[in-house]
């Protein structure tokens, strides 16, 4: 299958219906735009000195001396290396190669090199643009059928329109990645959003800290710390030489490794080393581009800085067992090794003992002398007796510290949608932003479809099922861990997702009667796959980059006000900032943040939008109880907006409603306290007066791939793609 010129060519002169004046196109191409294939003319291949050619970037990194270690063993003639240079004698790429020949004194040597006959300006250009809309609903559906979908030709083309037209669409990390070779090389990790990893032995930590770098969210245990021993004393050291116990990679998976062997050192067996040293030589320096999942590398500089800091806690517990909170510290570690450097997010949820108060004061910001690296989780207690719950955990909702989250284990075993027993026993835990339950190290897939811009039931059963095929072949496809692959095959779990619920609290009747209808399919479909039928199909999630996309409200929680400013944070060297600018939206600095920059952007809810002043919050937990019970099998994702005095009547409620309810978290509406926060109400006049400094003509978007950094869901807790 693929989608003809004729059909394709219906689209590229039209405007998809973006959200927020604008803002929706702006956080597309910031997101989910991936760079075209530059067409270039065919090369001439001609020979040059090695000195006539010129850098257009200074390379000096540990990458030139592993290539010169190569050369100097006679097992790599760098001169046979072809370089493509531009017809002003540029390199376009080989600048390591190039600098190695340098620095080997082969300046005066001949090299082969294809000149491309453009000046370097003009091969700048044509290699940063991205795609155009219509571009990323071709490369997402006709990629979908690549991992066997089996959209036929009428439903790549229904499928293609309802994305065009931001009916719906697969998850973020899908519409990242479908179309892409990472489908056939990281199978179904390239493409869910997230997993959960019940913290039992040291492998777990390295798993983990993969899965963020992969760019997904990860919700993790210290339910039962006990189980990882008793610490003994270790020593672990960098060392930047070649007789170092470890010479880590500057891939993925050396990261990886290098943390499970320092982990190890106080955490193993008796065939594990007490002492071990690393070199990081061969890490790429800070600022070189990423380019499998975007973003840039961080240098090794923040590895050694994290292990150093796992070390110190796991050196404070010798002779003893780690405490939940220390558990909780070494994956906050971990989630910030992998934001620092590239700004990318990095989504973790802890799940605790509500009677471990170490751990319910993990956040009080209020007491002081609490880490940054704690603010790397949401943190959530597990119970199914919300009257056995201590004083002490409700005083974040009284704005003493960050409220914490609830997650009934019981309820999300028990029930498939609220009140409909279907057991699943192999939930342990959840997602990031608990609209999952899953098995230990599980991973999820996700989809989304924008209610408000659904026009009939019929309709809504249709892109249901498409969805569904595109979220089942990738449930299906191989992953890189054997148990994430075994658990993930056999439960073939889905998170088919509505936003926008409270922009269309009229067509909540159509629900219940297109579950019933994606359950019927997902029988059928299964059988003629020869595929187990799904644990669970669907889900709320509290939809953030995708809701922008289509300017409806995020998931099911209410608009946040009818006039707001939406702050979207973007890396200080992304070229979308001179488009903002251009535009007319105001630009400024991350307060503490010399790498990060926030463009405010004016919004707007339609006419018939349930906000969050017309709500109080056993309002907001009323609706999710419904979705719960007409739509979601997994779990209805919601940040309760709660206002002063409104606890006790929140209590009263999770006490009559909770033995039903999987998860729920919440947020002080207007008191947080938060500086540049994602969002701010403003005044009518306000907004007027934003909006008029709107330039509204048409301004060409010509910047490469931006970086990760702002979330993908309502609350902050997920990664973009």
């Amino acid at each position: 299958m693929s989608l003809t010129e004729k059909f394709l060519d219906s689209y590229k002169s039209k405007t998809p219906p973006w959200g927020f004046n604008g803002l929706g196109y702006i956080v597309y191409k910031r997101t989910y735009a991936r760079i075209l294939d530059a067409e270039w003319p065919t090369p001439t291949k001609v020979r040059k000195r090695v000195s006539e050619l010129k850098p257009r970037k200074k390379t000096t990194d540990s990458k030139v001396a592993q290539m010169m270690q190569v050369a100097e063993k006679n097992l790599w003639n760098l001169l046979d290396e072809e370089i493509p240079i531009s017809k002003d004698g540029y390199i376009i790429d080989g600048h390591h190669r190039w600098t190695a020949m340098i620095e080997m004194g082969l300046e005066d040597e001949f090299i082969n090199v294809n000149e491309i006959d453009l000046t370097l300006d003009e091969v700048l250009a044509d290699a940063n643009q991205t795609e155009e809309w219509w571009q990323t609903c071709k490369r997402v559906v006709e990629g979908a059928n690549e991992i066997g979908a089996e959209l036929s030709d009428d439903e790549a083309e229904r499928m293609f329109d309802y994305m065009f037209n931001l009916k719906g669409m697969p998850g973020g990390r899908m519409l990242w990645q479908l179309g892409t070779l990472n489908n056939f090389r990281l199978g179904g990790d390239s493409l869910c959003n997230c997993w959960f990893v019940d913290i039992q032995k040291p492998e777990d930590f390295s798993w983990m800290f993969e899965r963020l770098m992969l760019g997904g969210g990860v919700g993790f245990s210290v339910l039962n710390p006990i189980r990882l021993g008793v610490v003994r004393q270790g020593a672990v050291d960098n060392h930047d030489v070649t007789d170092a116990d470890y010479i880590v990679p500057d891939k993925r998976e050396g990261w990886a490794e290098c943390l499970l062997r320092a982990v190890k050192t106080y955490l193993g067996d008796e065939n594990d080393p007490t002492e071990f040293t690393y070199s990081t030589q061969l890490i790429r320096a800070a600022g070189e581009p990423i380019r499998t999942f975007g973003g840039t590398a961080s240098g090794p500089g923040i590895l050694i800085e994290g292990i150093t800091k796992i070390c110190a806690v796991l050196n404070g517990a010798i002779g003893r067992n780690l405490r939940a909170v220390e558990v909780l510290d070494i994956c906050n570690i971990i989630g910030s090794v992998v934001v620092a450097g590239n700004v990318r997010r990095s989504a973790e949820i802890a799940l605790g003992s509500p009677f471990d108060i170490d751990y319910l004061h993990a956040k009080r910001w209020d007491l002081g002398n609490v880490p940054h690296h704690r603010a790397m989780s949401n943190n959530s207690i597990v119970t199914s007796d919300i009257e056995g719950v201590p004083d002490v955990f409700w005083e974040g909702y009284k704005g003493n510290g960050e409220p914490y989250g609830l997650f009934n284990l019981d309820a999300s075993r028990k029930y498939a949608r609220r009140f409909e027993v279907r057991e699943d026993k192999t939930i342990e835990g959840t997602n990031p932003c608990a609209e999952i339950g899953l098995a230990n190290r599980e991973s999820c897939n996700l989809a989304e479809i924008m209610l408000p811009n659904i026009e009939s039931q019929e309709e809504l059963i249709d892109i249901s099922k498409l969805l569904y095929k595109i979220q089942k072949a990738v449930a299906a496809l191989p992953y890189l861990d054997r148990e994430s692959d075994e658990i993930t095959n056999k439960n073939m779990r889905l998170g088919l997702g509505i936003t926008g619920v409270t922009q269309a609290l009229d067509k909540l009747d159509w629900l219940s009667p297109a579950y019933e209808a994606l359950y019927d399919f997902d029988t059928f479909w299964s059988s003629y796959k020869e595929w187990p039928t799904s644990v669970r199909l669907t889900t709320i999630k509290p939809s953030g980059t995708l809701s922008l996309l289509g300017g409806v409200t995020p998931g099911v929680h209410p608009g946040y006000s009818k006039h707001h400013i939406r702050r979207v944070r973007m890396a200080s060297t992304d070229p979308l900032l001179d488009y903002c600018k251009q535009r007319g939206y105001h630009v400024e600095w991350v307060n503490n943040d010399d790498r990060t920059k926030v463009v405010e952007f004016p919004c707007e809810f339609p006419e018939g939008t349930v906000l969050a002043e017309d709500m109080t919050a056993v309002d907001q937990l009323n609706l999710q109880c419904r979705l719960q019970e007409e739509w979601a099998d997994n779990a209805v994702s919601v940040t309760v907006y709660i206002k002063p005095g409104e606890l006790e009547s929140v209590q009263e409620f999770l006490k009559e409603n909770w033995v039903t309810m999987k998860s729920v978290s919440f947020l002080l509406h207007s008191e947080h306290g938060f500086k540049q926060a994602p969002l701010e109400e403003i005044t009518s006049d306000r907004y007027q007066e934003m909006l008029s400094q709107v330039n509204n003509e048409e301004i060409l978007i010509s910047a490469g791939m931006s970086e990760l950094l702002d979330d993908d869901c309502a609350t902050g807790a997920c990664p973009i793609r």
